[in-house]
């Protein structure tokens, strides 16, 4: 499973961050991983200038095998709650995924 980390032109991801979140996927995504061919992160600052309540935006695409691609968004007051929060929808989603194709 390739992971990628994007993030918008207000905000750059720093090389331990960057880290930080990669093994997070992992761990997170890893009952997953033989289904998964590659996971892109997209970290956005909705409201760059100003300070206001969950303006941070996490989207998570999942690029499935033989499937169509998943993408979840979860917004929060910090980057941490917001990829939490997008993980967590995330591994929501592919269980209900591989929850039909074990059934099929």
């Amino acid at each position: 499973m390739i992971i990628q980390l994007h993030a918008d032109r207000s905000l750059s991801i720093h090389e331990g961050y960057a880290s930080k979140l990669s093994s997070v996927i992992s761990r997170e995504l890893d009952r997953f991983a033989e289904l998964l061919t590659r996971v892109e992160l997209h970290l956005a600052d909705e409201n760059a200038q100003r300070k206001t309540k969950e303006d941070k935006k996490c989207t998570i695409e999942a690029k499935l095998k033989s499937k169509h691609p998943v993408a979840v968004t979860s917004h929060g007051d910090t980057y941490d709650n917001a990829v939490t929060g997008a993980i967590l929808k995330l591994k929501a989603s592919l269980n209900t995924i591989t929850g039909k194709m074990h059934n099929h």
